[in-house]
């Protein structure tokens, strides 16, 4: 079993680590949050919403589908059942008006929502956010994840 280091920070570094507490995280999120993913090119974030939206269809009894970042289009969309899950990548995003034309504000309580590059977005202070926070040692050799919520199962869960 996993668990945070001193900073709250859990070792990632191995895929199977990974897809562990992806997985973990997938049984917890619910229809209207909203998962803001930073941390520097490569370190896992898109690997991580894949394990995600991967275990969602697995509990939902669905094939499971590539999951690819959405760097170049913005957004992609998956429905699982009654599920609608959008993921997007603001990496490209300059300024809060390209946002209103993504519609990334849209029924963000009918769905579950993830965002790559949240730092445009954080402005808005919308409620039900999630941050997960994706970092490197010094050396690069190793991966770590902080979680920080304010819904108390995935906060109590993730100490």
């Amino acid at each position: 079993m996993l668990t945070a280091t001193r900073g709250g920070k859990i070792n990632i570094s191995d895929e199977k680590d990974t897809k562990f507490v992806a997985e973990k995280f997938s049984r917890l999120i619910k229809i209207g949050d909203l998962i803001l993913l930073s941390g520097n090119l490569g370190v896992g974030k898109t690997t991580f919403i894949r394990h995600i939206i991967n275990s969602i269809q697995k509990i939902n009894k669905q094939k499971v589908s590539e999951v690819l970042s959405p760097t170049f289009n913005i957004t992609n969309e998956y429905k699982i059942k009654n599920i609608l899950i959008k993921h997007y990548d603001l990496h490209r995003i300059k300024n809060e008006k390209e946002l209103d034309n993504l519609g990334i504000k849209e029924n963000l309580e009918k769905q579950i929502t993830f965002v790559e590059w949240p730092e445009i977005i954080k402005k808005l202070k919308i409620k039900n956010s999630i941050d997960l926070i994706f970092q490197y040692n010094n050396n690069f050799t190793k991966r770590y994840l902080k979680i920080i919520s304010k819904n108390k199962k995935i906060s109590n869960e993730f100490k």
